[in-house]
């Protein structure tokens, strides 16, 4: 799963991708607070006396979270690495890119267990003053940089395929209010835009012998599309 710091900055976004057994890599705002690595919130001290001892996490202000920036500003110049990216207009897109495993930090003494490590990565482009994009992932951690970094990267090619889709086959123009007459709108326009990509890939040259190799996937012998009154006959 793949999105922008606007949906990845929240919580509870993340949660629920998590919840349905999804890996994402996500982006994420310079404010937001992580354990650095090794560091964990300390479990609250029992007081004493009588009383159900405490099973929330504990911070206090000799033991704070670090924001995302300050963690990538306080890195020696070593951990940086150049990496490529993407394609874009030139061949090759590339920037400066440090990767550690941290824990998120949002709201954690309201939890009785940490949250899982997760990969952090920050790109720090050659001539900038300051870093200027981060993400948090849950890609395993034997991932290569290489693979996170273009896994990251390829939203921009979505967000490129949604801006087509809305300008040149009209995603956008739907105006009904049900989810039928929407899911309809939408899976036409999905079924347009492959035959485009077909067609423009019969003359591009990146293509194996100009022609991109799509086969049509065979249907389930029980599948029933969503809203038929009944299922499909069987011979």
């Amino acid at each position: 799963m793949l999105a922008d710091s606007a949906y990845g900055h929240e919580t509870r976004f993340r949660e629920g991708i998590t919840a349905l057994e999804l890996q994402y890599a996500v982006g994420v705002h310079e404010n937001m607070t992580v354990w650095p690595p090794g560091e964990v919130p300390r479990p609250k001290q029992r007081r004493k006396g009588r009383g159900r001892p405490p099973t929330r996490l504990h911070r206090d202000g000799g033991h704070p979270p670090v924001a995302v920036k300050d963690l990538a500003l306080g890195l020696s110049e070593p951990v940086w690495n150049t990496v490529s990216g993407r394609e874009g207009t030139r061949p090759q897109l590339k920037s400066r890119f440090a990767t550690v495993r941290v824990r998120p930090a949002h709201r954690d003494e309201k939890r009785s267990e940490p949250y899982p490590e997760e990969w952090l990565w920050r790109e720090w482009p050659a001539g900038e003053p300051e870093p200027t994009q981060y993400w948090l992932s849950t890609l395993p951690a034997t991932t290569r940089l290489t693979a996170r970094v273009r896994l990251a990267k390829h939203r921009w090619i979505l967000e490129r395929d949604y801006e087509e889709l809305k300008q040149e086959l009209g995603w956008g123009h739907y105006e009904g209010r049900g989810w039928r007459g929407f899911h309809h709108h939408a899976t036409l326009c999905l079924a347009a835009y492959g035959f485009l990509v077909i067609e423009r890939s019969r003359f591009s040259p990146s293509a194996r012998g100009g022609r991109l190799e799509l086969r049509a996937a065979n249907i389930p012998p029980q599948f029933q599309p969503r809203g038929s009154p009944r299922a499909r006959r069987t011979a």
